[in-house]
């Protein structure tokens, strides 16, 4: 493939894989808070049923992360991705048929698992398209592109979307006709061609035998547990903010301004962040630091009051997002992985992460009866135990590659 159309070729895949995450993924997936209390008036739900609707979605992600990963793997991310964006528009879209609460369960639970395909093909699209050189930068964009997604769905679904549209089943019909054509354009555009790299599928080992590789490899299972402390820690601190702050005496604009800029120093971090680890050739020299700075910062939360709080939400969100990144890049570099099975070795990853954000809240947020403080010792414990899990995880990026050569 010539230098220029090989270019060409990275731009489109990088800018169609950071569209389908924040308009497939993440805006379908983060509008559904701002709309529940329209929904729950119209279905007539409870809180508890509510919740139930919240949590589903990344319970069926969780099911569903490590077969998605290999159906990448098998089918190559083109089939894999287009099929995932069709059914993920077609079930996010089924939302707005719901009667009530037993169907718009069902309903979120399905979207749940097959838009859990979605992130698993994007990042295995940059570890084929990218080289090490560049993967960090490939992956910060892709991670933007979801935070930039969630930005705009909480902000824009309840206020602009569902009063233009006539309602929140037809926000549901919208973000359901986006990732129907975005699948579209994907399968169209994509190719596969005999010299490009996302054709080492077709000589794929049976799925049995791969996922007996991958299982026994050691550091997928470290980063997997790493991103369960870390990320479960990060979005129980998110999700904790705002109660928390309005206890200790805050509005509530404030409160949620709090949470929105932590948002937003996500978005502002990541991109920079992952150049500098490209650049540097490795990615401990960013993670390191970056969950040191959650550990002091988690720790400073419960003491600290007034200015000095907004500064700790914008040190947890600038690494945030770059975090998960680059830890997320490792998974992709490791040697024994390769590019054949990228996918699930993501997707196990992934797996281990998704179970952490789902017990990490409730199990912080029921030591507040001992003290509003409390649940942030906690998180700050687990981010502790994720830098000691770091610590056994080997170094990775084209420094290393080339270093290791050079020794052999």
């Amino acid at each position: 493939m010539p230098k220029n159309n090989q270019l060409t070729s990275k731009q489109s895949v990088l800018m169609l894989s950071a569209l389908l995450t924040a308009l497939a993924v993440t805006m379908p997936e983060m509008c559904m808070p701002v709309l529940f209390k329209e929904i729950s008036e119209e279905l007539r739900l409870n809180l508890v049923q509510i919740g139930t609707v919240w949590g589903i979605v990344p319970l069926g992600s969780v099911v569903f992360l490590f077969v998605g990963g290999v159906l990448c793997d098998r089918f190559g991310v083109k089939r894999a991705m287009g099929v995932a964006c069709l059914l993920a528009g077609a079930a996010g879209a089924m939302r707005g048929l719901s009667g009530g609460f037993t169907s718009l369960v069902a309903f979120s639970f399905l979207f749940g698992i097959v838009a859990s395909i979605i992130p698993v093909g994007v990042m295995k699209a940059c570890r084929i398209w990218f080289t090490s050189r560049q993967l960090g930068f490939a992956t910060g964009v892709i991670v933007t592109g979801g935070g930039i997604g969630a930005a705009i769905g909480s902000m824009v679904s309840a206020t602009v979307l569902s009063p233009l549209l006539g309602g929140w089943r037809n926000v549901m019909f919208l973000y359901g006709a986006i990732s129907v054509a975005l699948g579209i354009i994907w399968l169209l555009t994509i190719k596969e061609t005999k010299d490009a790299r996302t054709t080492e599928y077709k000589n794929a080992v049976p799925a049995r035998q791969a996922i007996l590789h991958v299982l026994p490899i050691k550091a997928v299972w470290l980063i997997g547990f790493n991103l369960c402390a870390y990320v479960g820690s990060m979005k129980a601190i998110m999700g904790y903010i705002p109660l928390y702050l309005r206890e200790i005496g805050w509005s509530a604009v404030s409160a949620d301004g709090a949470l929105t800029a932590f948002t937003l120093m996500t978005i502002i971090g990541a991109i920079p962040l992952t150049l500098l680890s490209d650049k540097l050739g490795r990615r401990k020299v960013v993670l390191f630091p970056a969950i040191l700075i959650a550990i002091i910062c988690s720790a400073l939360l419960p003491i600290i009051s007034g200015v000095f709080l907004w500064g700790v939400f914008v040190m947890l969100g600038v690494f945030h997002q770059v975090y998960i990144a680059l830890t997320n890049t490792m998974v992709l570099e490791i040697e024994e992985v390769g590019v054949a099975r990228a996918g699930m070795a993501l997707g196990l990853a992934l797996t281990l992460q998704r179970i952490g954000a789902f017990i990490a809240s409730p199990i912080g947020n029921s030591l507040a009866v001992i003290d509003l403080g409390m649940p942030f010792v906690f998180w700050s414990i687990l981010f502790v135990c994720g830098a000691l899990i770091l610590m056994f995880v080997k170094e990775t990026g084209w420094k290393v590659r080339r270093d290791n050569k050079k020794v052999l």
